[in-house]
């Protein structure tokens, strides 16, 4: 019984000391999705501005003198990085990988290099823009996960730990004071006998 009252407040102790980095793992989740939604919210702005900026081109697309602008401006790859947060790996963006653009530059209208690089830069926001949709995403997804956590261990498991080392106390208690009673009768009994 003593042994089993060791063992349930190991167990306590180490639930309470879980406790605390559960709740510190939650706020920085917590924290990480609000800088995640502040850098998607800008990087939609600038994809947006981006957009804008090369809508003008619209209408000298169709004279490039046989270039493919899109397809020299076409990210071949995104390169991303894995980031630590609170235990949780989030991709974050490293670089745009585009194909490098040859083509004549004293044959083709000036306004292509120009096109080219902004059409780029919007193929960049878009690609971070994705990657920054893929944190968000995979953030949203843990604090239930550490929300059920921080309540099973506040709600159930230390109450009910609390409540098996009550029930044991008494047990012993109660064996301690009948003890004490047997050694008692034993004593007045032999006390009795040797009269």
């Amino acid at each position: 019984m003593a042994i089993e009252l060791k063992r349930q407040r190991d167990e306590m102790e180490r639930f309470e000391r879980y406790l605390p980095m559960l709740r510190m793992k939650q706020f920085q989740i917590r924290l990480s999705i609000w800088k995640a939604k502040t850098e998607l919210s800008q990087a939609r702005k600038a994809t947006l501005a981006m957009t804008e900026k090369f809508n003008r081109y619209e209408a000298v697309m169709n004279d490039v003198s046989g270039i493919n602008v899109g397809e020299l401006a076409t990210c071949k790859k995104t390169r991303t990085s894995m980031k630590n947060i609170a235990g949780l790996q989030i991709p974050v963006f490293e670089e745009a990988v585009f194909p490098e653009a040859q083509y004549s530059l004293f044959a083709t209208p000036p306004w292509v290099n120009t096109a080219i690089s902004d059409l780029r830069r919007l193929n960049e926001c878009l690609a971070i823009e994705s990657v920054l949709e893929q944190q968000h995403k995979l953030l949203q997804k843990e604090p239930t996960k550490v929300t059920q956590r921080v309540n099973l261990f506040k709600q159930v498991k230390i109450p009910e730990i609390k409540e098996n080392i009550r029930r044991i106390r008494i047990q012993l208690g109660e064996r301690m004071t009948a003890a004490v009673i047997r050694a008692k009768i034993t004593k007045n009994k032999s006390m009795y006998l040797g009269q």
